[in-house]
């Protein structure tokens, strides 16, 4: 998959494009729906199926607080519409600049500066300053610069609307496996493993240092998981995903325990996927408090893990 960063990057292929926008957080089974059209149209067309995502989301800019916990991280949904099959990623860096961008002003900029051809979107798709561009003020703008508009409807799965906020709301109450059904994979972080206290190892329980590149997680707590680029195969821990305040941290991290595992992970990218929540992180009044819950977790996440069935 190519991609294209910024807007003095972005140039029109050959025969155009095929076009979706959106902020595709964890690119569940509504956005693969809307993949596969953008790929069949642009297959009609001979066109590049185009994906435009902003970064940061437009909700994470104007208000970095109030905006939703992210699913996905930038290098998880690249990685994810690349399995899709998608052609072409255009990220824009969204700033003052994108905010204030009319609508007339986005429309030159998908057909001057990518070529568009046809542009796929969802139900409640908006564009420009103030969510000022409708579905029908696109269509008319298509109609004068000579592109399609296809408009997709909710995609609805086990009777439910598939939807980021959806899969948001299953992780927040631990329902790993409603998530992976509107995921339709289950849900896992990438990181790089980063240096960190060593606390872990010194109370016995080394583990690989996750930074989260993400203000807020949709998932925190004590948790079961299976980790991934370790070994060939699959291995199983317990994690941590929390602010330890046990040891006064502040920030957010997720500390990763591998059990049976003893090499050297620094550097490396590593993938977790949450199996289940074994309890909520709380401070302990000690040390040897903490260590005592940690044997604990420990060997409730291997019983758990030896129990449940993992795809």
């Amino acid at each position: 998959m190519e991609l294209v960063r910024g807007l003095h990057n972005m140039s029109q292929r050959p025969g155009g494009c095929v076009l979706t926008v959106g902020n595709y957080d964890g690119v569940h089974l509504g956005h693969q729906k809307m993949i596969g059209v953008l790929k069949q149209r642009a297959a009609e067309l001979r066109s590049s199926a185009t994906v435009l995502v902003f970064e940061p989301s437009s909700k994470e800019f104007i208000d970095p607080e109030g905006a939703p916990p992210r699913l996905t991280r930038w290098r998880e949904k690249f990685l994810a519409l690349a399995a899709q099959g998608v052609d072409r990623l255009v990220t824009l860096r969204f700033d003052e600049t994108m905010r204030a961008m009319t609508p007339q002003s986005f429309v030159d900029l998908i057909v001057e500066g990518l070529g568009t051809r046809h542009i796929v979107v969802g139900n409640d798709f908006r564009y420009g300053c103030n969510a000022g561009g409708t579905t029908d003020s696109l269509r008319a703008a298509g109609e004068a610069h000579g592109f399609g508009v296809e408009q997709i409807a909710p995609f609805v799965f086990d009777g439910m609307r598939v939807s980021s906020t959806a899969v948001r709301e299953r992780l927040g109450r631990s329902d790993f496996d409603g998530a992976k059904r509107l995921l339709g994979r289950p849900y896992r972080m990438l990181g790089r493993v980063v240096h960190g206290r060593e606390l872990g190892r010194t109370l016995g329980f080394p583990t690989a240092n996750l930074q989260l590149m993400r203000r807020r997680p949709p998932v925190k707590g004590i948790m079961a998981v299976r980790v991934f680029g370790v070994a060939p195969q699959a291995l199983i821990g317990v994690a941590s995903l929390g602010t330890r305040p046990t040891v006064d941290g502040t920030d957010m991290l997720l500390e990763v325990h591998v059990f049976d595992f003893s090499g050297d992970l620094y550097g490396r990218e590593i993938e977790v996927e949450f199996v289940a929540k074994l309890r909520d992180e709380v401070k302990f009044d000690s040390l040897d408090a903490l260590i005592v819950q940690m044997k604990v977790d420990a060997a409730q996440a291997r019983d758990l893990l030896s129990r449940v069935r993992c795809d």
